[in-house]
């Protein structure tokens, strides 16, 4: 494995127990530039050609992940977890290379089992700051992920099996952040790049994406689909073992 070590970092104040997926919208070399230049870092890159470079060590707590939410935990999602970036010039709005994902899968099982990481706390950047991001994108295989053991995918029949019915306390199941109105539509929103892509207004433009993450309409809330698929996902997550 290469490395390109940044000196962005603090010290752990708590244990490892989560995986944040992220999506760059650049080469490798590029974004280890930005990466420096704003004072961040990550603790590996997924560079275009699916190889692996260490930017920060795992004991340490890298600046991957700003400010976010995932589970009701109150501390630092960047003390907690382990932060991947993804090279993907589209930022995930289109198919990521599939010896990319032939190379993530295997290391993050690595990681899973070398910190008891729950399944249900392998998640991307857009879940735990979904009024922020947007990566990794509505064209990440997090069905894929599920099946190889990474994450958690649902079963379309347990939606009937899950009694409760109001969106936000079936967001809150599955860990996402329900403090706000606007908090639960950011998050639906979120939902939808991870489960229901064809709900997610594709943006051709990457820069404008940075800036706009959400939508202006939300319509996909009052979706027959929309509210089923969250019903069993929540399922999942509250049944997760």
């Amino acid at each position: 494995m290469k490395e390109q070590l940044l000196p962005y970092f603090e010290e752990r104040t708590t244990p490892v127990d989560m995986i944040v997926l992220h999506a760059s919208a650049f080469p490798a070399e590029k974004l280890l530039y930005y990466l420096d230049y704003y004072k961040c870092s990550c603790h590996y890159v997924l560079d275009e050609n699916a190889e692996l470079i260490k930017v920060c060590g795992e004991e340490k707590c890298a600046f991957h992940a700003g400010k976010g939410y995932w589970r009701g935990a109150e501390k630092s999602v960047n003390q907690r977890s382990i932060g991947i970036e993804i090279c993907n010039m589209s930022l995930g709005q289109h198919p990521y290379d599939e010896k990319q994902i032939d190379k993530l899968i295997p290391f993050c099982r690595k990681l899973v089992r070398k910190y008891a990481i729950p399944l249900c706390n392998v998640v991307g950047h857009s879940d735990v700051a979904p009024a922020r991001k947007a990566d990794p994108g509505p064209a990440f295989p997090w069905k894929r992920l599920a099946r190889e053991g990474l994450g958690l995918w649902y079963e379309p029949k347990n939606a009937a099996k899950m009694a409760e019915d109001d969106t936000a306390r079936l967001l809150s199941i599955i860990g996402y952040d329900i403090a706000s109105e606007e908090a639960v539509r950011a998050s639906a929103y979120a939902f939808c790049r991870r489960f229901l892509p064809q709900f997610v207004q594709l943006d051709e433009d990457v820069a404008h994406l940075v800036d706009n993450v959400l939508p202006d309409e939300f319509g996909f809330m009052a979706e027959t689909k929309f509210k089923q698929v969250l019903k069993a996902a929540a399922y999942s997550y509250l049944n997760y073992k």
